[in-house]
């Protein structure tokens, strides 16, 4: 069940708060909404799962494109604890969800149990941002989900291996909202602008994340990573690894940016990192 929460610049912002046990707060993409977790929820066990629309996507209400940054919606994430009357969460993060989770630990660690990084590290490849600026705010040119779910399956069949066109089905459900007129994207189309905004802190992928990854220290860790992906590489991988040996690493073949997260190797370390932080 969806439910709203108020910003502090009043507004409103959808989220879902299902289940008992350890808070799981989960953060999708860039363009994505709370249902970019569908997939993995079956599995995660007993857990208190919570997922958010951040402004201007899904539910959410739109607002000024200055506001659409890592910062602020990080801002939004700690409102929505507060709402809960929440202190502290573990935080599953998956791309953009992930630079904000290491945001979270930056600026307000004390609210952290633990973070989980899917496809996303303190460096990202710029050939992998590219692509990304290169879609956002567009609306697709084919005309309905089955169509969209065909394009997009082509697109991305060199980076994933085996996935189903039913599931190409169920991803475009989540992109897009099918019309007479054609495929309207579920958000703000002005959230292309954050790759044309000239402030530091608007970019979407800083150059150098490194010393706010180091902020997770002594934190439960864990990081997946689609074998595939060209927006986490193996050197950033390595490297996280390297700065933290106790982190869980998990690498998910036949997957680009961003694994499903139900595959099997993305279940384990979720499990994994959930004891951990229990």
């Amino acid at each position: 069940m969806t439910e709203t929460f108020t910003t502090h610049d009043r507004l409103s912002l959808a989220y879902s708060d299902e289940g008992r046990g350890l808070p799981v707060l989960c953060l999708a993409g860039l363009t994505r909404t709370m249902r970019d977790f569908d997939y993995v929820a079956p599995h995660l066990g007993e857990v208190r799962l919570i997922r958010m629309d951040y402004r201007g996507r899904g539910g959410s209400d739109w607002a000024d494109p200055a506001t659409y940054t890592v910062p602020v919606e990080a801002q939004d994430a700690l409102a929505l604890l507060d709402h809960l009357g929440l202190e502290t969460a573990a935080v599953l993060g998956t791309s953009r969800g992930g630079l904000i989770a290491m945001t979270l630990a930056a600026t307000a660690k004390a609210r952290l149990i633990g973070v989980c990084l899917n496809d996303i590290g303190p460096y990202v490849d710029p050939a992998g941002l590219e692509l990304i600026r290169g879609y956002v705010g567009k609306t697709p040119v084919v005309k309905t989900l089955e169509e969209a779910a065909a394009m997009r399956g082509r697109f991305l069949e060199a980076a994933f291996q085996g996935v189903p066109h039913s599931r190409w089905r169920e991803e475009v459900e989540r992109f897009y909202v099918e019309t007479p007129e054609g495929l309207k994207l579920n958000y703000d189309p002005d959230l292309a602008r954050i790759f044309d905004a000239a402030e530091p802190e608007a970019n979407p992928a800083p150059a150098d994340f490194w010393p706010v990854f180091d902020c997770l220290a002594g934190l439960p860790l864990a990081a997946i990573r689609g074998a595939n992906s060209d927006l986490l590489s193996p050197e950033t991988f390595a490297e996280m690894q390297r700065r933290r040996p106790d982190m869980i690493a998990a690498e998910v073949p036949g997957r680009g940016h961003v694994p499903f997260l139900d595959e099997p190797e993305a279940v384990a370390a979720i499990r994994a990192w959930i004891d951990q932080c229990r």
